[in-house]
């Protein structure tokens, strides 16, 4: 568990040096036991201590005297309860990711990267105030057969088997989301196949040879 919490700590201030999040914005979590840990409502990362990660179980259940989760630990929770693989969660309000989403829109096949996430798209769930049951629902449905997806008008959120791959997918989403914008400043730019897509699918499960 210990072990656990430095990498949540680790990586939540790379949230901020990485710039995928400011201050306080996004949060981490990863999978434990009947449960998961995850960072705490309002703390601003830089300042991030062991105590301050929270243990919240699968039926929503913690010890406020331990600490307050992060408002979004809803979505976290069905995440975990409905994607066996999920083993880590990073949502990130990246600059890029949030600029896409606020046009309600997903990013299409224009660049064989967008399989990283596990489909032939980057989908959009549909906004809902955060922290909502509402915006549970509507994430899970984006991640659909995905690991990653945006969420409108503000963030993204990706998961993993690990934190270190599930950080780097958070990464991969911001610089295709960048990318995405690059190319719609040129033009409608061209859309993958989907038949190239389901080849690109079927390599990109040895693309990666570390974590």
């Amino acid at each position: 568990m210990k072990n656990l919490i430095s990498e949540i700590i680790r990586y939540s201030k790379m949230l901020n040096t990485k710039k995928l999040s400011a201050l306080r914005s996004g949060n981490i979590s990863v999978r434990y036991k009947n449960g998961f840990l995850i960072t705490p409502s309002g703390k601003k990362y830089s300042t991030l201590k062991s105590k301050d990660i929270v243990f919240v179980s699968l039926d929503g259940k913690f010890d406020k005297k331990k600490g307050i989760p992060s408002s979004e630990w809803k979505f976290h929770q069905d995440i975990y309860k409905n994607k066996k693989d999920a083993k880590a969660i990073v949502h990130a309000h990246s600059t890029n990711a949030t600029a896409v989403s606020t046009h309600n829109k997903g990013i299409p096949s224009f660049h064989y990267m967008v399989a990283m996430a596990g489909g032939h798209d980057i989908k959009c769930a549909k906004y809902a105030t955060f922290g909502t049951r509402e915006l549970s629902k509507n994430v899970l449905r984006a991640l659909k057969g995905r690991k990653a997806c945006l969420i409108a008008n503000h963030g993204q959120i990706a998961f993993e088997d690990n934190l270190p791959k599930a950080f780097e997918l958070a990464e991969e989403v911001e610089n295709i989301s960048l990318q995405y914008i690059t190319s719609l400043k040129l033009g409608k730019p061209r859309i993958l196949s989907i038949a190239e897509m389901n080849k690109v699918l079927s390599k990109a499960k040895n693309y990666k040879k570390d974590s």
